[in-house]
């Protein structure tokens, strides 16, 4: 099927076996990039369907930007992205040109935004914008602090795109192998088969599970501005592995708010949420209420062995020193703790807030965690805690 017979069928009037062939056609071209070695997941590629409904499909550039954005995770993928858009499209890739004036990245991202320019033609740029590569990577790299309305949308679907991996840590129970210990029962079992002759040894070694990740978001009032895309990052985490992750948020109190994030539907987990802390954007006692994790949930075996990341800036209105013991207490149940601060990417930036200098000679590593691409990094760092 040429390139014309896969884009076909995107106009006003569309039964529903003409919706069928061009959604296979995308379908096929992303089973074709996976065979490729690009690592397009389905929430990729619910992403890619997403983007194709909303550009012009007649249109060889938007069509290949609107599968750029969302499929390729890398700059590995790149390569092997173009070859399969040409040979599965029968159409060249396009060659991005350098434009003809710089414009401002303000201006760029600006466009993203629901201002009504008054004619038709600006409101289709905005469109073609909204799925434009150099615009979402500079969007990655905007402090979550300052987006617009818009923007914080149009973020909210590059966060899906996340595809976090849990580390994983040795199991007590054993699993068959090529090489290992020797695994007597399955070796005798061997044996009565094959009529009393040991035919072949049979091996086993440890198996492989996820290690549980805890994840303590500050919702105080100088964490406001961050904390409703934090809340969107843990979701992201939680719908990777429900049953070993665990998010609570920290105050004047402790919240779990593990259960509501575990809905699928990001809204309304986020919307449970909500609900369920009582205590956004008040104070901070960060010490209190990490010693409270730890009495009732850590200690017990939550936090043992875990991977724990705490999101704040450090700003501590209770006992600093209270924090310092119960950030040391942390450091020895848990496999890892990281401690990630919006204000740490900022140049000049120097961690003498009380309390996270007090909880720094505790913490294995402190990031930035101010854009989507800090995030990225964490993401990667907690896989390979």
């Amino acid at each position: 099927m040429g390139r014309e017979g896969r884009l076909a069928g995107h106009n006003g009037d569309m039964s529903d076996d003409a919706h069928a062939e061009p959604l296979a056609g995308f379908l096929g071209f992303a089973a074709a990039l996976r065979e490729a070695g690009v690592r397009c997941d389905a929430r990729r590629v619910r992403a890619y369907l997403d983007a194709v409904e909303r550009v012009d499909l007649a249109d060889v550039e938007q069509t290949y930007w609107a599968g750029r954005v969302t499929l390729c995770s890398e700059p590995d993928d790149l390569p092997h992205y173009d070859r399969a858009f040409a040979a599965w499209f029968s159409a060249e890739p396009p060659v991005r040109r350098r434009p003809e004036m710089s414009v401002p990245t303000r201006a760029r991202i600006a466009a993203l935004t629901e201002s009504d320019r008054g004619d038709g033609e600006g409101a289709e740029n905005a469109e073609q914008l909204s799925v434009a590569a150099g615009d979402a990577e500079i969007l990655r790299e905007r402090d979550l602090g300052e987006l617009s309305s818009a923007e914080r949308r149009h973020l909210r679907e590059l966060m899906d795109t996340l595809n976090p991996r849990l580390p994983t840590r040795p199991s007590l129970r054993f699993r068959p192998a090529r090489r290992g210990r020797l695994d007597p029962s399955r070796t005798l079992r061997a044996m009565l088969a094959e009529g009393g002759e040991t035919a072949r040894l049979a091996y086993a070694r440890h198996g492989r599970r996820t290690r549980r990740t805890v994840l303590l978001i500050d919702v105080s009032g100088s964490m406001k501005p961050y904390a409703d895309s934090l809340l969107r990052f843990a979701h992201v985490v939680v719908r990777a592995a429900p049953s070993d992750v665990e998010v609570f948020t920290l105050g004047t109190r402790l919240t779990r708010v593990s259960r509501q994030l575990r809905q699928r539907d990001p809204e309304r987990a986020l919307l449970g949420a909500g609900r369920a802390v009582p205590d956004f954007a008040g104070g901070t006692r960060l010490g209190e209420t990490l010693r409270v994790f730890l009495d009732r949930w850590g200690q017990r075996g939550l936090a043992r062995r875990a991977t724990v990341v705490l999101f704040s800036d450090g700003w501590e209105r209770g006992d600093a020193a209270l924090l310092g013991e119960q950030s040391a207490r942390l450091k020895r149940l848990a496999h890892a703790v990281f401690w990630v601060n919006p204000h740490a990417g900022r140049s000049g930036y120097e961690p003498v807030q009380s309390g996270i200098a007090a909880a720094l000679p505790h913490v294995d590593k402190l990031l930035a965690g101010h854009s989507l691409a800090t995030l990225e990094r964490l993401v990667r760092e907690i896989r390979h805690a």
